[in-house]
């Protein structure tokens, strides 16, 4: 329980209610609490009676770029991010996102590429490199977050999936070797006979898996785009896995050839449009040479704009050849999304799971995908 006294509440109470002529406070605020307040009620103040907002940040570039700042001063990078998505989606921000002044000004998060994304092809030539350094800035938070645990854990079921039990001398794992054989152990001679032997085949460094990623690119998917992105990055770093990344709308984009960089990735991307899914499956369908050795990830919201019930037999149809199908309905932090609850379930009695996934979870599924063992599903959406 909080400690505050009761002024403190009273003054915290004032900053949320926000000073109407009925909320009971009688609070009055200065300094640094009257600056917060007007920076609150830029935002969040409503329309009166008479339907004029008494909030606002104006139309201007320099007065949001402003409101940027005082609020980051003011608040935690937390409470930063949420008022700048609200900023967005109540008084229009993303139109004046267009200038350099003002996204030199915010807090980068992933939401707000995936908003610059959604702007792509209104960017002046100035405002889409400072675009793409706010993104570029996300994408090296994000990796440096992701990448060291998506490596050990993809890298560590690619060797337990290729472990063998009958190796050439050179390729035994002697760490493993002995502790499966511990029981063994003769006191006497003060050794371990090693009756099972256990290392990995030759061509342990030859690529073994293939992993295709397929995002949709609708404008309710802009965050698992961007997870999406980084991921394919990362896997496509290791010389194990083959890895596609194929994005679509009602087209299909196959953006492999620049997974080294995931900002161009990101801005190969077009947010928005329709949804079809099964023509998505069938490009992924075709790429596919070796499907007992193939993972596929659909990410999507299964809202979809095709054809049904070729897409379901899609799905079979790769799975019956020996693909590893995971169906994601979201790859983002944002809890459970809404999504075609039909459509799931008739993944899920192909046997194929339809759930959302956060970037945390990620490299386990993937590992457990893998190694063609359960999935570490979450809670029910």
């Amino acid at each position: 329980m909080s400690t505050s006294t009761p002024d403190e509440r009273l003054r915290r109470w004032r900053l949320v209610l926000g000073g109407a002529a009925a909320e009971g406070t009688g609070r009055t605020l200065s300094g640094t609490d009257a600056a917060m307040d007007a920076a609150l009620a830029a935002l969040y103040d409503s329309a009166d009676g008479g339907g004029e907002r008494r909030g606002g940040l104006g139309g201007s570039a320099p007065s949001v770029a402003r409101w940027l700042g005082d609020i980051r001063g003011y608040f935690p990078r937390s409470v930063v991010r949420v008022m700048q998505r609200d900023a967005i989606d109540r008084l229009g921000l993303a139109a004046l996102l267009l200038e350099p002044e003002t996204l030199e000004a915010v807090e980068p998060d992933v939401h707000l590429v995936g908003t610059l994304l959604s702007l792509n092809e209104a960017l002046g030539e100035t405002t889409r490199e400072t675009a793409r350094a706010v993104v570029r800035k996300v994408v090296a938070d994000l990796e440096a977050r992701l990448a060291s645990r998506t490596r050990a854990a993809v890298t560590g079921a690619l060797d337990r999936s290729a472990r063998i039990s009958r190796p050439r001398h050179r390729d035994i794992d002697w760490d493993r070797t002995l502790r499966a054989n511990l029981r063994h152990y003769l006191p006497e001679h003060r050794t371990v006979v090693p009756e099972r032997l256990i290392g990995h085949g030759r061509a342990s460094r030859a690529v073994r898996k293939e992993v295709v990623l397929c995002v949709d690119q609708s404008a309710s998917m802009a965050a698992s785009v961007v997870y999406a992105s980084v991921f394919g990055a990362v896997l496509a770093s290791l010389r194990a896995v083959a890895t596609r990344l194929v994005v679509f709308d009602t087209s299909v984009v196959d953006l492999t050839d620049v997974l080294d960089d995931p900002v161009d990735v990101l801005f190969g991307t077009r947010l928005g449009g329709g949804t079809d899914i099964n023509r998505a499956l069938a490009y992924c369908q075709s790429r596919i040479t070796r499907p007992a050795d193939t993972v596929v990830v659909l990410v999507s919201d299964l809202y979809e704009g095709g054809i049904r019930d070729e897409m379901l037999r899609r799905v079979a149809a790769m799975r019956a050849s020996g693909v590893e199908f995971v169906a994601l309905l979201a790859l983002s932090d944002d809890g459970a999304p809404a999504h075609d609850r039909e459509h799931a379930a008739a993944l899920a009695a192909l046997g194929v799971p339809a759930f959302a996934c956060t970037p945390d979870l990620f490299p386990e599924v993937m590992a457990a995908a893998l190694e063609r063992r359960p999935l570490p599903l979450p809670d029910p959406v």
